[in-house]
């Protein structure tokens, strides 16, 4: 801690030189243009909220603000035939000119004036409810929220966290394997360093929020055109590199370095290439934890536009992750130690045991796509084709001795995916249609050795799996406004099809009808409503997992594609003061979901730790019910506040191997979060994040199975009691964040430094582990009344520390 006091005492020393610098002034400029077709729209009033200022566009859809001190803007677009659009939180400074362009959709009325609408909040014809949109400023000043979007998102109603450090998402009670990600239209496997192979959480974020412009985040009433996802869809839009000059942007955040480049590549194109490492690792030793993480990302892009009816954008992601140990703690350290007291041994004893039960662990992944939009008179065209691999390594020795005979577990796997989506969107006589086909290519190679526990003993894995798989879907959807545009309707269906058995190549058995209502009750208030069935596949890890006769023993279980029916239907009353109140209840009936047949559980119960979830045995057919209430209020920014106010009452039950529905891992009743921030004079800005959250359930240990020596030496952890899966429940857990930000602007570069405190009163999710119970010497100590097994001890854990970050942003 005092290494930050001496940090920020010396960044405070600054501000009275800095403070003597200049201001500049800023401009926001950019294009307005029909959605469509892209043709540009002239004499358009494009306004900054709250001033009278403003311009108008000119005859190819341009404007230029100027003459704006730095700071955050709302502008808003209004024209005649069109809906009105308001962008918020739009950040001007004086290093660049701020490039805001609208998309205007054509309204289906005859208008003959502008008719100002009761909010711009974001609302597609397809998705009217359970759509959420993201804006940068969100993400990057949220408190606690590491400039994070799988962090930020967890502010909204709906959204579980594991009250840990990891990302997992849990939307509306479904696993963190329910959930898509999608980048400029690419589909991006995961978003998370360290990811758990199966599912898509992990403990920090890959996607650079310098590159975000947006993100809209669905929750249900998915389109069409977005398939193999039972929980949510993400979209993230990035923004284009600037093409007056090329500019620099270095970030110090509360883990890594990074720097981003852009700029012009010619009059026609322009490029985003950022790279970030992390010094986690240098952390760690020097805190004197026993593991060492280092992560390492890529991202870029790069835009062309050929002529107004013609572009292409190319994107890339990546990253590097290796995770080792460091063998200097846990019982290395005890001899350092000359009267260790009872809780320096128990801490050497938890050191000891990730060092003896983690394993070392390497990983690498990427996705690489073009995306080629093509406009016509009244539609457009898009193909998409991308590739993405992951390499999952994962190593373990007995006693971390590396020689062959002490190999515990081995695990090495790829996925690689190649994929092409072919879709047409116009408006003809009102209708607004979508259609269109995407294939896909997947290789899927494992080779696995390891021991596992058994009831009946230790049962050896080792097989090698290499197969691919021929994926092809159709969907469309079709939307319609009518009644003045207080009526909109939209109806949309796909299916999915794929080579892995005949079951699965039936398309007719993966019909995904999906159905959208939204009336406008009053120029404030509106009543939405979804339906609608969805698909998605199981991991590659179950589809390839082999048995101990070389065969694809899950193919012949007949695993096939899992079903979630969603039923939404809610409430949206907006305000003049750029605020909406949002009321929605939903309910999910899941539907042949994957029931592990190893340690009899629904697979929806896994998903939020490191490592490999699916790679085993398993059958469908388990059913699961969610459901809940939400309640949402949301203030943009408005006379310098900003706020958010969401409350969740929610319920996740699955069939455990008695047909029974008992609570999921995720089952958290009450979710709360209020969220806040002021804007003052001088550029200083500071915000308030609380969050509370009712306790998960969770599996006690089976201390019986877990203490004996031959399953502690291969596992190294203790193992769960399924007979009683989630019979127990963690206490609730209430969090509070704060952040505080200034910015400097000066003529060539500016400055944003910040100071992130979460978990300010250090509030602990207490857990149990399970622990060998050692001698004063470190050595297991054996049952006296069982030879074949060592004394155990349960040790409450407690993550409560509260966790300052100083950050900077530095743009030139």
């Amino acid at each position: 801690m005092k290494k930050y006091v001496l940090i920020l005492g010396l960044l405070l020393a600054f501000i009275p030189l800095i403070e003597a610098q200049k201001n500049h002034m800023g401009v926001i400029k950019g294009r307005v243009y029909n959605a469509i077709n892209n043709e540009p729209i002239m004499f358009v009033n494009v306004a900054v909220q709250g001033t009278n200022i403003g311009a108008t566009t000119d005859l190819d859809g341009n404007y230029t603000i100027a003459g704006l001190k730095p700071g955050m803007y709302n502008v808003q677009v209004t024209y005649i035939g069109f809906d009105d659009k308001t962008l918020y939180e739009i950040q001007v400074n004086n290093t660049r000119p701020t490039v805001a362009d609208f998309a205007l959709e054509e309204a289906s009325a005859n208008l003959e004036e502008v008719v100002v609408r009761a909010s711009s909040f974001y609302k597609s014809e397809e998705s009217p409810v359970s759509l959420r949109t993201i804006g940068v400023a969100e993400v990057q000043r949220n408190p606690g929220g590491r400039r994070d979007i799988s962090r930020v998102v967890r502010s909204l109603p709906g959204v579980t966290s594991t009250a840990s450090f990891r990302n997992d998402l849990l939307i509306r009670g479904g696993a963190p394997n329910e959930n898509r990600f999608y980048l400029d239209g690419v589909e991006v496997p995961n978003i998370n360093h360290y990811s758990t192979q199966g599912a898509s959480g992990g403990p920090v974020g890959l996607i650079n929020v310098d590159f975000i412009r947006e993100v809209d985040f669905y929750s249900s009433a998915f389109p069409a055109n977005r398939g193999n996802a039972l929980s949510s869809v993400f979209d993230f839009k990035q923004k284009d590199g600037r093409n007056d000059r090329f500019g620099v942007t270095g970030t110090w955040g509360a883990s890594d370095l990074g720097v981003t480049l852009e700029g012009p590549l010619g009059s026609k194109t322009t490029f985003l290439a950022s790279a970030r490492r992390s010094y986690l690792q240098f952390i760690a030793g020097l805190v004197g934890l026993p593991y060492l993480p280092v992560y390492n990302d890529f991202q870029g892009k790069i835009k062309t536009r050929f002529n107004q009816k013609n572009e292409l954008t190319i994107i890339g992601l990546g990253a590097i992750d290796n995770f080792s140990l460091n063998f200097k703690r846990g019982l290395n350290r005890l001899g350092n130690l000359e009267n260790p007291t009872r809780e320096d041994l128990d801490a050497i004893d938890s050191e000891q045991f990730i060092i003896d039960s983690y394993p070392d662990n390497s990983q690498w992944n990427y996705t690489g796509g073009m995306v080629y939009k093509h406009y016509t008179k009244n539609g457009y065209t898009t193909v998409v084709f991308s590739r993405n691999m992951l390499n999952n390594e994962a190593i373990k020795y007995e006693n971390n001795v590396e020689n062959d005979d002490n190999l515990i577990f081995k695990y090495k796997s790829q996925e690689i995916e190649n994929k092409l989506r072919a879709e047409h969107t116009l408006r003809s006589n009102g209708f607004k249609v979508n259609y269109g086909i995407n294939y896909q290519l997947t290789d899927y190679n494992n080779a696995t050795f390891t021991q596992v526990s058994t009831p009946e003993g230790l049962v050896a894995v080792n097989y090698a799996t290499k197969f691919s798989m021929l994926f092809y879907g159709l969907f469309g959807q079709i939307s319609k406004k009518m009644i003045d545009d207080r009526l909109v309707l939209s109806l949309g269906l796909r299916t999915d099809a794929n080579s892995y058995s005949d079951d699965m190549n039936n398309p007719l058995k993966q019909v995904s009808p999906r159905f959208s209502l939204a009336y406008a009750i009053s120029p404030r208030l509106s009543f939405n409503l979804n339906s609608g069935i969805y698909y998605q596949l199981p991991p590659y890890t179950i589809l390839g997992y082999k048995d101990e006769n070389g065969s694809l023993i899950n193919k012949e279980n007949g695993v096939s594609y899992m079903r979630n029916t969603h039923a939404v239907a809610g409430l949206e009353y907006t305000t003049t003061t750029n605020a909406k109140i949002t009321l929605e209840g939903f309910y999910k009936f899941y539907d042949n979901y994957p029931f592990l047949l190893r340690d009899s559980i629904n697979m929806a119960n896994l998903g939020g730790d490191f490592g490999v979830i699916g790679n085993e045995p398993t059958v469908s057919g388990k059913q699961g019910i969610t459901r809940g209430l939400e309640f949402l209020f949301q203030q943009r920014l408005h006379k310098g506040f900003y706020g958010l106010v969401s409350y969740t009452i929610g319920w996740s039950e699955f069939e455990d191997k008695n047909g029974d529905f008992v609570p999921s891992s995720w089952d958290s009743r009450h979710t709360i979060n209020l969220t806040g921030g002021k804007r003052f004079k001088r550029n200083w800005e500071i915000g308030m994040n609380w969050r509370f959250q009712s306790g998960l359930p969770y599996t006690p240990f089976d201390v019986e199975r877990s203490s004996l020596i031959e399953n502690w030496s291969v596992r190294g952890v203790g193992l769960l009691d399924w007979d009683r899966l989630n019979t127990e429940r963690y206490a609730a857990i209430h969090t509070l964040d704060m952040r505080v930000d200034k910015k400097w602007f000066f003529k060539h570069w500016s400055l944003n430094w910040y100071l992130d405190l979460e978990n300010i009163y250090g509030n602990a999710l207490i857990q149990n582990v399970l622990l060998l119970d050692r001698d004063e010497l470190g050595n297991p100590q054996i049952n006296p009344n069982n030879e074949a097994a060592y004394l155990m001890k349960l040790l409450p854990t407690n993550n409560g520390a509260t966790l300052p970050t100083v950050g900077m942003v530095v743009a030139f």
